[in-house]
C-alpha cells in the first residue's frame, strides 16, 4: 500500500473539482453490458475466501429475489473488504478510484470499506466532486433522451422501466447531483460479475447487487462523492 504524499493529495483535490460538462449529456447507465469475453478465463470460485460465499449469497428475502453472485467470474481482488485508506476526505465520503476500479466508503481512523466496481467505457468517463442526493431501493430506470437517440429500442422505457432483477439499475441506486443539478450518473447494482473491474457502462458506477445493497445501507444521503481518474492521485495503487 502506498500512502499518497500531501502534495499529491492536494493535486487530487484540484483534479476532483474538475467536473466534465460534456459527460452530463451522455450518462444514463447501460441497459446491457457487452458480450462476456472468452479470454482470459476467470478464476474459479475456490480461489475466493470462504467468507465471500456468505457476502455474495442468494438473497431471496429481497422484493425481487437475487441469486448468488457468480464468483467464478469475479476477480478476487474485487471482493468487498475493509482496508487501510489514508485520506483527507471526511468519514462518510465516497471515493471512486476509476483507474484501479475501486469504490471506497471512508471510515474513521484511516480505514475504508472497499468495493470492486465497473465504470464508464471510453467516451463516457467522468470525474469531479458532487454529492449523493438520495437513494432508492429497486428503482425505476428512465433512460435519458440522448441514450434513446443512440438506442431507439429503449423508446418503450422513455417514461421509466419498472423495477426488477432485469432493470439496469438493479437492486439499489444512489443518485449523484452537483449542486442542485442531477448529473444523470448513478451508483447502482448489477448481476454481471464479469463486468466488475471493467469499463463497460454509459458512465454509471456499477457494483454487484450484494455490494450495492451493503453500500446503500451504510451511506447517508447528502454524503460527498469524489471521482478520481489519475492513478498517481488515487490514494492506493
Amino acid at each position: 500500500m502506498t500512502i499518497t504524499p500531501r502534495s499529491q493529495m492536494n493535486r487530487r483535490t484540484v483534479l476532483a473539482s474538475m467536473g466534465s460538462v460534456l459527460a452530463l449529456t451522455l450518462a444514463g447507465c447501460a441497459t446491457t453490458a457487452p458480450t462476456p469475453p472468452e479470454v482470459p478465463v476467470p478464476p474459479p470460485a475456490s480461489k475466493h475466501p470462504d467468507h465471500a460465499l456468505l457476502m455474495y449469497r442468494a438473497m431471496p428475502e429481497e422484493a425481487f429475489p437475487i441469486p448468488a453472485a457468480d464468483l467464478s467470474r469475479l476477480d478476487p481482488r474485487y471482493i468487498r473488504e475493509v482496508v487501510e485508506y489514508p485520506s483527507h476526505e471526511e468519514p462518510g465520503t465516497v471515493v471512486v478510484d476509476t483507474a484501479n476500479r475501486y469504490l471506497y466508503h471512508i471510515q474513521p481512523g484511516g480505514m475504508a470499506t472497499r468495493y470492486g466496481v465497473g465504470i464508464g467505457r471510453s467516451g463516457f468517463e467522468w470525474s469531479g466532486r458532487a454529492h449523493i442526493a438520495y437513494k432508492r431501493e429497486w428503482p425505476v430506470w428512465t433512460p435519458p433522451s440522448d441514450m434513446i437517440k443512440r438506442q431507439p429500442q429503449l423508446e418503450k422505457w422513455r417514461h421509466g422501466q419498472p423495477p426488477g432483477i432485469d432493470n439496469p439499475l438493479g437492486a439499489r441506486a444512489l443518485y449523484i447531483h452537483k449542486g442542485n443539478v442531477d448529473t444523470l450518473y448513478r451508483i447502482h447494482g448489477t448481476a454481471e460479475a464479469w463486468t466488475i473491474g471493467k469499463a463497460v457502462s454509459s458512465g454509471c458506477v456499477r457494483l454487484l447487487h450484494q455490494d450495492v445493497i451493503h453500500l446503500h445501507d451504510n451511506v447517508r444521503s447528502g454524503s460527498s462523492i469524489v471521482v478520481l481518474t489519475d492513478t498517481a492521485t488515487s490514494g492506493l495503487v
